[in-house]
Formats: C-alpha cells, sequence, structure tokens
C-alpha cells in the first residue's frame, strides 16, 4: 500500500543532508509553494464553507475548531485572531485541542487517538444545528478531530474537514471536504512543514472570508477590531477618518464618543446626527457599515 501524500519519502530530496544550505533551503521554499498551490486549488470549496458557516453564525450560531499537534495549534492560533482582529465575540469561538491546553506547552502526540476526550469535550459545549465545527488534521485520519466531526454530524451541525491527503475519512465524513493535496514533505511525515503552511493558508483565507461577508471590513479595512493598544487606536482612527473623510483628530475624539468602536464612529463621522441613531442603523443593517452609508446617503439625496 502507497503511504499517503504527507508520509511519502520523495527521492526529490534523496541526500538532502549532505546538500549545501542553501540549497536545503530552496527545496523547502520549493515545497512551502506547493502548500500555497494546493490552496488555491481548494478556493471552491473554501468559498462554499464559508458561505453556510455565515448562514448558520448569523442564525446565532458559534465557529468551533477540532485538532492536534501541529494541526490543532493552528486551529488555535486561527480561533485567538479572530476576536481582536475581527471583533468576533469569544463566547461565539470554541476550539477544542487534544490533550487540552496542557498541550500548548508540551504536544502530547498521544492525545491524537482520544477519542473518548474529543466525545466529551463536545458534549460539554452542546452543540447544535447552528454551530460549524471545522476539523483539521494534516493526515486526515486523526481519531480526536474524527470523533469531533461525528459527534458534530450527530448534532446536526455544519461540518468542515481540512486534510491534506485524498480519500481520507476526515474528508469523507465532512460536508465540506477541503482537500490540501501539497507535494511530499521535504522532511517525510513532517506535517509542520507544507501541510502546516496550507492549513494555515486555509484557515486564514476561510475565516477572513466568514469576517467579511459578516460585515466586517470595508475597503480592505477591519471595521470591527477591538482598539486595545496604542497602535491600534491609532489604526481605529486611521480607519475612522479615512471611510467618513474627517481628519484623524476629529477621528479620535469621535472613537471616545463610542467608546472605541469603530464602525458607529464612521457613520457619525459621516454625518449622523447620534450615538443613537448610528447604532440602529448598524443594527438595522446586521452591523454592516457600507450598507448604513448607503442608507445614510440615500435619506440625504432624498426630498423633504
Amino acid at each position: 500500500m502507497e503511504p499517503r501524500r504527507t508520509e511519502q519519502v520523495s527521492d526529490r530530496y534523496r541526500g538532502l543532508d549532505t546538500w549545501q544550505d542553501n540549497a536545503i533551503l530552496a527545496a523547502m521554499i520549493e515545497g512551502q509553494a506547493s502548500a500555497i498551490t494546493a490552496v488555491q486549488r481548494a478556493i471552491p470549496e473554501i468559498s462554499a464553507a464559508a458561505c453556510d458557516i455565515v448562514e448558520r453564525y448569523e442564525a446565532g450560531g458559534r465557529l468551533i475548531y477540532a485538532g492536534a499537534g501541529s494541526s490543532g495549534i493552528i486551529a488555535r492560533l486561527d480561533a485567538l485572531e479572530l476576536p481582536g482582529t475581527y471583533g468576533i465575540p469569544r463566547d461565539r469561538i470554541v476550539t477544542f485541542l487534544a490533550g487540552g491546553e496542557e498541550s500548548l506547552r508540551n504536544l502530547n502526540s498521544g492525545a491524537e487517538d482520544d477519542r473518548e476526550e474529543a466525545l466529551s469535550a463536545i458534549g460539554s459545549q452542546e452543540i447544535t444545528s447552528r454551530d460549524s465545527v471545522i476539523g483539521i488534521s494534516a493526515s486526515g485520519s486523526t481519531p480526536y478531530v474524527l470523533a469531533a466531526i461525528e459527534a458534530a454530524q450527530t448534532a446536526s451541525a455544519l461540518t468542515i474537514g481540512i486534510a491534506c491527503n485524498p480519500g481520507t475519512p476526515l474528508l469523507d465524513l465532512s460536508k465540506h471536504a477541503v482537500l490540501l493535496d501539497s507535494d511530499p514533505e521535504v522532511v517525510a511525515g513532517s506535517t509542520r512543514m507544507n501541510a502546516g503552511t496550507a492549513q494555515k493558508c486555509a484557515l486564514n483565507l476561510l475565516s477572513t472570508l466568514v469576517s467579511i461577508r459578516l460585515g466586517h471590513v470595508y475597503d480592505g479595512m477591519m471595521v470591527n477590531l477591538q482598539a486595545d493598544n496604542s497602535k491600534l487606536r491609532e489604526r481605529a482612527a486611521g480607519i475612522v477618518a479615512r471611510i467618513s473623510g474627517v481628519e484623524v483628530p476629529v477621528a479620535r475624539q469621535l472613537l471616545m464618543q463610542t467608546d472605541g468602536v469603530v464602525k458607529p464612529a464612521i457613520l457619525l463621522g459621516a454625518g449622523i446626527g447620534s450615538l443613537q441613531e448610528a447604532t440602529s442603523m448598524l443594527s438595522a443593517t446586521n452591523g454592516n457599515v457600507r450598507h448604513a452609508l448607503e442608507a445614510h446617503r440615500k435619506n440625504k439625496t432624498r426630498p423633504d
């Protein structure tokens, strides 16, 4: 039986340990490039998965990740960045990592075989049909991840499987099967390399597209960021100024009125009369700044 892609020993790297440093590094870069190409091939499925996630999220669901080892840590990183970057509430994001929090300090490779841990973790969260569960596994056969996806299916949750080997159980089980079929690893089985890059890229694309469709991005700017340090406060002021057309000092004052929340500050800068009115307009447009600005402009041009 031919080994899976992520386990194959490639003749391309025969004698790798005798090569010059630059040649080894060039081979690694070549592998990383193949990982990005694999993600490009998966764009249609990533797009379809994002569409389904947005629909369930807007109905009150959560975004849930399940992974083990390097894949689980990549998933945790993606999840951790969403609240600060796109303002997605922390209680709407859940991460199941094989071995629990201890795996962030000391990876326990044996934990990936623990189906019971996954079932217990999933059970504790009371998964519903409104939730979206992303299972991520380079091999596509990690027992922990498969158990999480099976439990999600039982709860009628949306399931997305991300794997780097074709024809694997995770892809077969999931509604959206995201195959990231890159070249064999430079170091056979070291899925922190090509597979890790592909998984990181795919999750970046998926969660960013979801955030865009939820109305948290305007003209390439993160209009729902959490400005909780000096750098981000300046970024927020720049965003408000650029979109609403006010000067940066004015934008800072508007952000003080909104307790640092960017979207209503943009509307105030665009001429909305009060914070209450800005908040109401955002509520009416599901938090979409573009739609709120369009409604404001229509109201301005409408004859009395």
